[in-house]
Order: C-alpha cells, then structure tokens, then sequence
C-alpha cells in the first residue's frame, strides 16, 4: 500500500493560506507541483522492473486519496516535471544566455558565484552548501556549491531531447520552471518543508532571478518537522508512519485537528496521547453541534434578534480569528477560542439557567452559525455531525478492540450490578472501560457510552483551555 508519511506535511500550510484567502474573497491560484522524475523515483523503479512515470503516477494517485481524508483543497493546477520539458529547457536557456550557468559534457550547472545575494533566504553562507544531497559531489564544477540544471542521460534513466543532448532536469529548475509557467516569475507565496529552505529553496531564489532579472516571492510559509521522540520523522530514519496507517485507528479529522493544534512552522510531536485527545475533543466538538442542530431544527428561528450576551461572545470569537488567522495563520489560538463558544451552547442546551433564557433558539442557532463558518475555513466541517460522531465512535472501539455489542453487556452488567447495590462491581467495570478509552455517562434515561482518553494517558494531556 502506498501512502503519504506523516512527515510530509508541507501540504497543510498551502492548503490551509488557500482556505483562508478564499474566506477573505481572494480569487487564488494554488499551484502544488509533483516531482515525478528524479534519483530516487528512477532507483526504486529499477528495483521493481517498473517505468519511473508509472510509478510516479501511482504514487500521485494515493497522495491524492491521503489529502482527500485530511480534507486538503486541491489546487488550481497541479503540474508533473515529465509534463513540462519544454518549459523547463527555455529556463535553461535563458539562464545560459544571461551567463549564469555553464556546460560540461552534456550536464548543465548553475553558477553560484555568478549570484552575489546567494544565501539571502537562509542567511547561510556558501560553504554551508550541503554537496551530495540528492546529488552526486562533481570535480568539474567550478565551485562545489553549483548544481546541476541539466543531467546527461545515464544507461538505464529516462531522458528527453535538449540543446545539450540528451537527459533529465536537475532537482531544483523543475520547481522554478513550473511556477514561472503557471504564476509568472513574481508572486505571493511559496511553501515547503523547513528543509527545503536550504538549498532547494535557495536555489529555486538563484535559477528564477537569473532567468528573470524581476522575479519575486512576496512571502515563504515552511512548515516545521513532524517528530518521533524528538527526532525528524523521516523514512530514513525508519521512524515514521503513514496517514493511511494512522487513520486506521483515528478518525481523518481527529488527526488533522492534532496537527492544527501546533503553528505550522513549528515542530510537532507525534504521539497516541495527543492524537486521543484530539479524538476526544473532536467528538465533543461535534456532539455538541449535533445536540444544537437537532434543538434549532425544531423551531423556526431568525437570527435578526440574537440577545446581547451571545453577540459579544460571537464578535469576541470572530475577532479572535481574524486575528489568529491573519497572524500567520495561528491555527492553535483558534481552536483553543472555539471553547467559548461551544460552552455557551452547553449551558443553553443542558443547564436549567441556560433552557430558561429569553431568545434561546436565537442564541443557538447564532453561535452555530459562527462556529460552522470557521470550522469550514479549518477545513474541520464534515458533512454529517452524526456519521462523524459514529465514525469517532467504531475508531475507539478498534483501539479498545471491542465490538459495540461488548461495551452494551458490559453496561447492562453494571445496571445489574447498580440495581444490586453491588457498586463496588459496578465501579470495577465502569474503570475497566476508562482503562480502554470508553466513557460511560449515567442520566435518568439510562447509561450510554462515548469514546474518551485512556485512563493512563490522562494524565499526559495538557488541559484544555
């Protein structure tokens, strides 16, 4: 099974500026490129016996079912280097004609010398250069920091016609030819991994102004590391894991809460804690919108006459996100605002003051309304509240591997055991549930049950604000 890692999560920060700048009536081009011809594509497709571009494909393909569960925007235009040759070669030329790049052999290298604000993005300087990763270390270039804009074709890698002969794009011109062809030399924003700053990044800020002495990015968004234990989650270091293998045993959305919960250029830590409590607050979140929805579908409501206390919670909550969303998209300060909120929908759903307020469906209905625009916008919204909370609900089951049929008898046991005046029964089994992540909730019309965090992780969770 192919399946994106967890460590690739480069793709969440475009995605969520391109829901954000839609929110605010932007029209966008969101560009996400695929790099379907490189080293490692065409090593592993050696080792299979199998056509680089076919594999790439597929590959492409099952990205595209991974994104789909995150509920990931696809972009605009979504580019293949093996696509866009001819693009790719005219940026070559350019960057030839202006002297920036010279020829050996076949191969084609861009000069480094030949651009004095090279280091500019990272601030590093040319000797910090990183020679060797994804390429081979070559004694004919002038300066070992210069890299290679074309290859030379190799027995057994695919290759295309050029002006120098035949070959392959280097790693980095495909990136610059590509955005060139669908945003032109200048534009908004460019995204990436924290490791893509150096060098790929830097040189993609070289090739562009020496094919296009205009060529501008007006901001870089680079998402931090996913980590294990503090290391890089990478496959390299055999310490990763799938989104497919994940959400096996979490629901899509309870994981991509998890990773909006910490800023985007920051690290976050992978650990079953934390994704068990974005699972619990995940089904919270939506039980209470689902409670909510059902109340308000039974009156007819206007929201021309929201009562003053729920308006400035939903002006405070508005407020907030602007800000937090403008602020560099600061995902974490949003979802720890959604708690007013949704309290205030608790109180006038389940507290005896709250059921007594005048305007009490308006209020509902109100802050409903809000709390769907920006879940929509985090790209959280599902289509369903009670298919989600059931999704939620068969997650917790396969962790706690029990059937649904088994959490009932061991209720109806607890009843029995209540009804006995057995209660120290009763409370063994209610812990033996809270030990697996089940929850039981006792009400006059009887004991239902709803997924929560492992009694032994409680403990390891920061509390929610």
């Amino acid at each position: 099974m192919i399946s994106a890692t967890l460590g690739m999560l480069e793709f969440m920060s475009p995605s969520m500026c391109c829901r954000y700048l839609k929110n605010l009536e932007y029209e966008v081009c969101y560009v996400r490129n695929f790099t379907d011809v490189d080293d490692k594509i065409i090593a592993r497709a050696n080792e299979l016996g199998e056509d680089p571009i076919s594999l790439s494909k597929r590959y492409c393909e099952e990205f595209h079912v991974d994104m789909m569960h995150l509920h990931c925007l696809p972009p605009s235009v979504e580019p293949c280097v093996s696509d866009h040759m001819p693009q790719i070669i005219d940026m070559i030329k350019k960057i030839l004609d202006n002297g920036c790049a010279y020829q050996i052999d076949g191969d084609v290298y861009f000069s480094v010398d030949k651009f004095p604000e090279y280091g500019q993005l990272s601030g590093r300087k040319l000797e910090d250069n990183r020679a060797g990763e994804r390429v081979a270390v070559d004694s004919r270039k002038k300066n070992p920091a210069d890299f290679a804009l074309w290859k030379s074709a190799k027995e057994g890698e695919p290759f295309w016609v050029s002006p120098w002969g035949p070959g392959r794009p280097g790693w980095h011109i495909e990136c610059s030819a590509m955005s060139a062809t669908y945003l032109g030399y200048s534009f908004d924003i460019h995204g990436g991994g924290m490791d893509l700053v150096f060098p790929h990044h830097e040189n993609e800020i070289a090739q562009s102004c020496a094919a296009c002495g205009q060529s501008n990015i007006s901001y870089w968004i680079h998402n931090g590391f996913v980590t294990v234990d503090s290391e890089k989650m990478s496959k390299s270091l055999g310490n990763f894991f799938t989104i497919r293998q994940v959400i096996e045993l979490y629901h899509p959305l309870a994981l991509r809460l998890f990773l909006l919960g910490t800023h985007y250029r920051s690290p976050i830590n992978y650990s079953d804690v934390q994704l068990e409590s974005a699972s619990e607050r995940m089904y919270y979140i939506y039980q209470t919108l689902y409670d909510c929805e059902n109340v308000i579908s039974q009156h007819a409501v206007q929201l021309d006459n929201v009562p003053p206390d729920a308006l400035d919670c939903i002006t405070k909550f508005k407020n907030e996100f602007v800000a937090a969303m403008s602020d560099d998209l600061h995902t974490p300060v949003i979802l720890a605002a959604l708690s007013d909120p949704l309290k205030n929908i608790n109180d006038l759903l389940h507290t005896r003051k709250g059921r007594k307020q005048q305007l009490r469906m308006e209020s509902l209905a109100a802050l409903e309304k809000v709390i769907r625009k920006v879940l929509t916008v985090l790209g959280l919204l599902p289509g369903s509240y009670i298919e989600v909370l059931q999704q939620l609900k068969e997650k917790a089951l396969k962790r706690a591997k029990l059937t649904e049929e088994e959490v009932l008898q061991k209720i109806r046991e607890r009843t029995a055991a209540r009804n006995a005046k057995e209660y120290e029964k009763s409370d063994v089994i209610r812990k033996d549930l809270a030990t697996v992540g089940i929850a039981l909730m006792d009400s006059p019309n009887g004991t239902t049950w709803r997924p929560s965090i492992p009694l032994a992780m409680q403990e390891q969770v920061a509390p929610t604000t």
